[in-house]
C-alpha cells in the first residue's frame, strides 16, 4: 500500500457546501473537463449520474458522469487509461476484479476486501517533471454508513454501543466495519448459514471481535442493539422474521441495504417502534456517493442540490411510466 496516498480519512474534512443557495449553484472554479463513470452490470437504473452530475453543476465543474456496463472489467481499461479519466464508482460484479487497475488500495478497502471507488492521483516521477497518473482503490460503502451512524449519534443523548448486522454477504463486511469505525464496542452478526457468518467474522478478528448469534431471538436481553443494519434481500424476509425484542431500546437506528422495495419488512417493523430512526438503501447510496464526490473533488457534496435533482429525476421517471 502507498501510505502517502490520500484516503477517506484525510479527505473527508473539507469546506462546507452552501446548500441553501436557491438556484443550486456554488462557487465556480476553473477546471479541466474530466470523465467519471460507474462500472458494473445491470445498472441502467443507477441514480449515480444524477447525483454526481448535479454536484458538478453546483460547483460549475465541466465534468461528466455516465454509466458503463460490461460483464468484464477489460472493457473499462481504455477508459481508465484515458487522459481525461477522473474516477469511477465500482459496483457488482467488479468490486474485486477492479483491483488489477489500482496502483494502490486504501487500508479500508483492503480490510473490507472490496473496492467501490477509483480515485485518480498524479505524482511526478523521480527523474522527470511530467506527471504519472496513479489509481487509488478506495471503499466508501463503509464510510457512507459511518456518516449515517455519526449523524444519528449527534442527535442522541448517548452514543451507540451495540450493533447488529443481519446477513453475511458482501454488504455485511462494510456494515460491520462501519460499526467498528464508529466506535461500537459490541457487534453481533446473524446469518442463516453460520459457516458464512464465521468466515466474515474471522476476517476481522485481528481488529475486533464480532459475536455470531444463531438466531435473532438469541441476542442477550441485557444488551439489545442500538443500531441494526440489514443486508439481506427484502424478498427473503417477512415482518415476522424480525422479533420485537430487537427494538428493546427506547431509541435506535435501523438501516436496510435492500434496494427494493423501499419499504422493506425490516424497516416496516422498525417504524412500528417509537424512537427508532429508519434509513433506506437509497439514503445509503446517497451517503456513499457524497463520500465519493469529496474524494474526487476535494469539496463537500451539495446535498440539498443533489436531493432536489434526485427528486426531480424520480418524478420524471414516474411521469414517463404513466405515458
Amino acid at each position: 500500500m502507498d501510505t502517502s496516498s490520500p484516503t477517506i480519512d484525510s479527505l473527508r474534512k473539507v469546506p462546507s457546501a452552501e446548500d441553501s443557495t436557491a438556484d443550486c449553484e456554488g462557487t465556480s472554479t476553473p477546471a479541466t473537463s474530466l470523465q467519471y463513470y460507474i462500472f458494473g452490470q445491470g445498472i441502467s437504473f443507477s441514480m449515480s449520474p444524477t447525483v454526481h452530475n448535479a454536484g458538478f453543476a453546483y460547483y460549475k465543474l465541466p465534468h461528466h458522469y455516465s454509466i458503463q456496463q460490461s460483464p468484464s472489467t477489460e472493457t473499462f481499461a481504455p477508459l481508465i487509461a484515458a487522459p481525461d479519466f477522473g474516477g469511477a464508482s465500482v459496483t457488482m460484479p467488479h468490486k474485486l476484479a477492479i483491483n488489477k487497475y489500482c496502483t494502490s488500495t486504501s487500508i479500508h478497502a483492503q480490510r473490507i476486501g472490496a473496492v467501490n471507488t477509483l480515485v485518480v492521483q498524479t505524482q511526478p516521477p523521480a527523474r522527470s517533471e511530467s506527471q504519472v497518473k496513479q489509481i487509488l482503490g478506495e471503499n466508501t460503502d463503509w464510510s457512507g454508513l459511518a456518516s449515517i451512524i455519526e449523524q444519528h449519534d449527534a442527535s442522541s443523548p448517548t452514543p451507540a454501543r451495540t450493533g447488529l448486522v443481519i446477513g453475511a454477504g458482501g454488504a455485511s463486511r462494510a456494515a460491520i466495519y462501519a460499526m467498528y469505525q464508529s466506535g461500537l464496542s459490541t457487534i453481533y452478526l446473524y446469518n442463516r448459514t453460520l459457516s458464512r457468518a464465521s468466515e466474515v467474522a474471522s476476517s476481522f478478528s485481528s481488529l475486533f471481535t464480532t459475536t455470531i448469534v444463531d438466531s435473532l431471538s438469541s441476542l442477550p436481553s441485557a444488551s439489545p442493539p442500538d443500531i441494526i443494519i440489514g443486508t439481506v434481500p427484502a424478498d427473503r424476509t417477512t415482518a415476522a422474521f424480525f422479533p420485537t425484542a430487537l427494538f428493546a431500546k427506547t431509541k435506535g437506528l435501523c438501516i436496510d441495504m435492500a434496494y427494493k422495495p423501499r419499504e422493506t419488512p425490516l424497516l416496516s417493523v422498525a417504524r412500528g417502534h417509537e424512537g427508532w430512526e429508519t434509513v433506506t438503501e437509497v439514503e445509503v447510496l446517497l451517503a456513499q456517493g457524497y463520500e465519493q464526490f469529496q474524494l474526487w473533488t476535494g469539496r463537500e457534496a451539495p446535498k440539498q442540490c443533489i436531493l432536489d435533482a434526485v427528486a426531480a429525476h424520480d418524478a420524471a421517471t414516474v411521469a414517463a411510466a404513466r405515458l
